[in-house]
């Protein structure tokens, strides 16, 4: 599997994750994982920095040398890189943005929760993009902690699983979606050299072909219902 590389020097290497691919070695080493491919394919030792779900897709950032790599986890131990995320979610949200404090600990199986008592200190941002109907809404999220598949606990929490989670949400309904509806879009920081960088992963054809199925749905739905509520009625 080739992986397509969105940033790369002496430093720094980002790619664009898949959706399906652990970002590092699972439990079963016989399972690709990003860093591994990687690795084998370019000879060379990566060191990891920051987490991505295996369901979701987008920005994956390595550092190349040990240097780098204390440098940016630094970085993300003191918040200062900025990480935005596109997330489906059910439901219609309001207000049209909003912040989650909410705090996070890990529970069984490697579910986590929210616990206001023994859960660590946990913040995300959003903003809605995009109304799709009363059933959907598209958001942009910023994760200013960086707690495990804490966006996605968040929004679970507050009455809007992300589309397609099927840990956090009703394992029932979810099967029925090809992906997990959260991607990566973004990461923001000074690099070690100084200047400010943000690295991009275009949303993917995955994540639209979602997108414009529910938005045609809707779109037909709407037709429909107009069509009905113009007719002249019959005596």
């Amino acid at each position: 599997m080739e992986l397509p590389i969105l940033y790369e020097d002496t430093d720094l290497l980002a790619i664009h994750k898949p959706e399906g691919l652990a970002a590092i070695p699972e439990r079963d080493p016989s399972r690709p994982s990003a860093r591994r491919l990687l690795e084998e394919a370019r000879g060379e030792r990566l060191w990891v920095v920051h987490r991505l779900d295996k369901e979701a897709s987008g920005v994956l950032l390595f550092a190349r040398n040990a240097e780098a790599h204390r440098y940016l986890n630094t970085l993300f131990e003191r918040r200062q890189v900025t990480k935005r995320y596109r997330a489906l979610v059910h439901g219609q949200v309001s207000p049209a943005q909003g912040q989650i404090q909410a705090p996070i600990r890990l529970y069984g199986s490697g579910r986590m929760g929210v616990d206001p008592e023994r859960g660590k200190p946990s913040e995300t941002r959003y903003r809605v993009l995009e109304h799709l109907g009363d059933a959907y809404t598209l958001l942009e999220a910023l994760p200013l902690t960086g707690r495990r598949h804490q966006i996605r606990v968040h929004l679970y929490h507050i009455g809007h699983p992300i589309v397609g989670d099927l840990r956090y949400g009703d394992r029932s309904m979810q099967q029925h979606y090809p992906r997990l509806m959260l991607h990566a879009l973004s990461l923001r920081f000074r690099h070690p050299a100084g200047q400010e960088l943000e690295i991009v992963a275009p949303v993917p054809e995955s994540f639209q072909q979602v997108l414009a199925t529910l938005r045609a749905t809707e779109d037909a739905s709407a037709t429909a219902h107009s069509a009905t509520t113009s007719s002249p009625s019959t005596t």
